[in-house]
């Protein structure tokens, strides 16, 4: 959007915001404060319980190096979580001998099992990750992956076992699970393929504690792997080697047919546990005589949960797991001419999946390269990437702004705890994760509406930072402190990113208002009960879909078309709206000149930039006014 038009909506908004001020107080007797609800029936209040095998947990999207526009393996996703997200970055560390690690999960989670402790490596990597707080029984921080100080790059992706599998999972299940085996990788690994080989030994020497079934993701700048662990307490687990010319989507994750002889001997594709094959036959799932291949997810998995779809279809909302079949999503990636770095930041935002679930958003740039490895580089969003930007990240960078770091909103036992003081001034700053999910909400209550705009505004800031980000790395080589130079332009990012957002954020609420106000629940009240509807539980009220969620989906991504219909066209930082008043509590001089820069170039960003303001201003005083007077004059005839 043009700072034009944003500029026009300011006076509009101004202009409506005070005669729409106006009318209600007229409107609206002295001593009513009642909201009327007239809009639909309640909703139903009842809350059921999530089932086991939910088909809706995360998604990776692999494309090897022959498919990119740059010749750089990419890698991108983000985990489907509710709970708080924040941003670390791990230092390498060195560790005593004898030091151990907890792993597994408790009598708590929906599979339980118990913790135990394990060796740690004496020295462990540098990466950077996106933690979380909460999964039934799993001990926090959680993560799914990242980017390590060796360019490895890991996600991590729900993949359903067969239900006989889930029957076997002995209660007392013991081994790290998926968060343990993600956090691992990145600490251990210097390439893909040592990923798998360090979780395949981990589970073959201590198990492997399972919520139903899972798999990972690993990338480098050569290749990639997929490694997928089954259910069932015998330590089933198999991997399938990613070339430059594959495209790979997880969504769930899956590893079809499989060669036997893997299990017995090196294969260069292939590896698995030595019960694999074994295993299957005992149960009588494989029939080496009968069967013309072993195929992995018809064995130990489940089918995927959507049917295959046409490139470009729109899938049916109803459908209770919209676009969950990876390998019609492999086929839209394959139609991509040359899949850029921008395609895939675009794929990870789209809308179809990246919803109230998504809790970040990641891409790796796996670059062959690179003058020095500090310079590997993670672009980041600190929940979905709908409605937030991505922040480039360095392993060299040295911090990022405290209000991406842990916060107490949908921390897991936050509303049931106090505060340890330790973290008071910690919490007491902007939580980035909260602003950008405020924004989610506010944009996907009208998303024809405001959808539109909110990812014109980021996908600008990205273009920005795309073609800044390419100068720091330069700069950062001819420095002698090429951490400080990454450092800097990062932190300062994340809060021009956060200040965009909460300028975002003003706009969108700012309209909502304008336009009728902000809705009012439509939930059922018990007979007997004072409190109102915004009093009632915000908890998801069913669950039938996928799009019973909040979501920004327009029909088939945006309203402008998928990822593959907008490909070609990735934004202008000549689209980001002017967010130099916005704020951030304690960074009053954060943004300094630099926030305007980019959306007010040319003649939209001087005297009529200022005009604009000045009318929307006068347009909130002058309705300001209005009510002030009239109000006065109703305390004056009701004192009477």
């Amino acid at each position: 959007m043009t700072v034009l038009n944003w500029k026009r909506r300011y006076i509009r908004t101004g202009a409506i915001a005070g005669a729409a001020t106006l009318a209600l107080t007229l409107a609206v007797p002295a001593s009513s404060a009642e909201t009327q609800n007239a809009e639909g029936e309640p909703g139903d209040q009842e809350v059921p319980a999530p089932a086991l095998n939910d088909p809706d947990k995360s998604i990776a999207f692999y494309v090897g190096k022959e498919h990119t526009a740059d010749g750089h393996t990419l890698l991108g996703g983000f985990g489907h979580e509710p709970s708080s997200h924040w941003v670390e970055i791990v230092p390498a560390q060195d560790h005593p001998e004898g030091s151990t690690i907890t792993v597994g999960a408790t009598e708590d989670a929906d599979m339980p099992g118990e913790l135990t402790e394990i060796p740690q490596a004496e020295q462990t990597h540098r990466y950077i990750t996106s933690n979380y707080s909460e999964f039934a029984g799993f001990p926090a921080p959680l993560m799914n992956g990242g980017l390590n100080e060796h360019n490895v790059a890991g996600r991590d992706v729900w993949s359903n076992s067969r239900e006989e599998l889930w029957e076997m999972t002995p209660e007392d299940q013991t081994g790290p699970q998926y968060s343990d085996l993600s956090r691992i990788a990145m600490e251990r690994a210097t390439t893909s393929r040592e990923a798998v080989e360090i979780i395949g030994e981990l589970i073959d020497e201590h198990g492997y504690t399972t919520y139903g079934g899972n798999s990972h993701m690993f990338a480098d700048e050569n290749e990639g792997w997929v490694l997928v662990q089954f259910s069932g307490g015998e330590g089933l687990w198999a991997a399938e080697r990613l070339g430059p010319d594959d495209i790979r989507v997880s969504y769930p994750g899956y590893i079809q047919d499989f060669p036997v002889e893997a299990v017995e001997e090196d294969h260069p594709d292939f590896m698995g546990s030595e019960n694999l094959v074994d295993f299957a036959e005992e149960q009588g799932w494989y029939d080496p005589e009968e069967d013309e291949t072993f195929n992995l997810q018809d064995v130990y998995g489940q089918p995927f949960p959507a049917e295959e779809f046409e490139v470009n279809e729109t899938v049916d909302p109803e459908d209770p797991a919209p676009y969950r079949n990876p390998i019609s999503l492999e086929e839209e990636i394959a139609q991509f001419e040359d899949f850029s770095l921008d395609d895939m930041l675009r794929l990870v935002r789209d809308p179809r999946w990246s919803d109230d679930r998504a809790g970040y958003g990641q891409v790796a740039e796996l670059r062959d390269d690179l003058e020095d490895p500090d310079l590997a580089t993670l672009w980041l969003a600190p929940t979905a990437a709908a409605t937030a930007p991505y922040i480039p990240i360095a392993i060299g960078t040295e911090e990022l702004p405290v209000e991406y770091t842990q916060h107490r909103y949908l921390t897991s036992d936050s509303a049931s705890t106090y505060l340890d003081p330790e973290f008071a001034e910690q919490e007491a700053t902007e939580y980035a994760t909260q602003t950008y999910k405020r924004l989610m909400y506010a944009a996907c209550a009208s998303p024809d509406e405001h959808l539109g705009e909110v990812t014109t505004a980021l996908e600008g800031f990205d273009a920005q930072s795309r073609e800044e980000w390419d100068e720091v790395l330069a700069e950062a080589v001819e420095s002698d402190d090429a951490s400080e130079v990454l450092t800097d332009y990062s932190y300062e990012r994340a809060l021009h990113g956060l200040a965009l957002g909460n300028h975002l954020l003003d706009d969108v609420l700012a309209a909502s208002r304008a336009d009728g106000g902000i809705h009012q629940p439509e939930v059922d009240v018990e007979d007997g009960e004072t409190a109102s509807e915004r009093s009632q539980s915000m908890e998801l009220r069913s669950e039938e879909s996928a799009r019973d969620r909040i979501h920004c989906d327009v029909g088939g991504g945006w309203a402008d078309g998928n990822t593959l219909e907008r490909a070609g066209d990735y934004g202008s930082p000549d689209d980001v709206p002017d967010y130099s008043a916005a704020r951030i509590s304690g960074h009053p001089d954060a943004l300094g000149d630099s926030a305007d820069q980019a959306g007010a170039t040319g003649s939209n960003g001087t005297g009529e930039g200022v005009a604009s303001a000045v009318a929307g201003f006068v347009g909130l005083v002058i309705g300001g006014a209005i009510v002030a007077l009239v109000m006065r004059n109703r305390a004056s005839r009701t004192s009477k």
